[in-house]
């Protein structure tokens, strides 16, 4: 097993250095790409209106020694600029869209609905067992321990839960245990079908 402050990777440290620092530009391009979209979206707009309304002036014309083009041209771009965040203030202040649209990406998101992540199951499979540990005897207790234990138990066929075996037993000195609340066998069983599936791969 590998130390627990080793990156867990069977790849060459060149090309995991390589895969981070590309990673990062694409990282910065897309953080950077709102503005450089508004930034050719008003100037594109700018051109396509100064088009239309340039023959309304004398070329020539100036206003203290700046031609009426330029300032007609500047005052089109910050006009879209401001066009875009009066867009977005209403878009958060009035309509609140962005509530809306984060209460649909959860209700579209499996995981924060009915599927469980491996982190989630190991946590609520263990309170199941706390829970029958302390109430002893206790029948609805005990039906709502079960009921968690099977709702645990279904994680474990998932390609997330072998995922989460593989790579803990790379980064801890000793591999995942047989926990309790899974079912007998299911971290073994989740550890070959990622040895068939690593095979499949390569």
């Amino acid at each position: 097993m590998s130390d627990t402050n080793e990156v867990a990777s069977d790849e060459q440290p060149e090309l995991r250095g390589f895969k981070k620092w590309f990673m990062r530009q694409f990282w910065r391009a897309q953080q950077s790409q709102t503005i450089i979209s508004l930034f050719f979206w008003a100037t594109t707009l700018s051109l396509l209106i100064f088009a239309r309304i340039e023959h309304r002036w004398d070329a020539n014309a100036k206003w203290y020694g700046i031609p009426y083009s330029y300032i007609t041209m500047l005052s089109l771009f910050i006009g879209v600029g401001v066009f875009v965040l009066m867009i977005g203030w209403f878009y958060d202040n009035v309509f609140a869209l962005w509530k809306e649209h984060q209460n649909v990406m959860i209700e579209r998101n499996p995981f924060a609905t009915y599927q469980l992540t491996p982190r989630d199951s190991m946590i609520i499979g263990q309170l199941a067992q706390i829970m029958a540990l302390l109430s002893p005897g206790d029948d609805k207790v005990k039906t709502q321990s079960d009921w968690f234990v099977d709702w645990v138990a279904s994680t474990t066929k998932s390609e997330v839960f072998r995922r989460m075996i593989v790579e803990l037993d790379r980064i801890l000195p000793e591999e995942v245990p047989e926990f309790t609340f899974y079912p007998d066998g299911a971290v073994e069983t989740a550890r070959s079908m990622a040895d068939v599936d690593t095979e499949k791969k390569s």
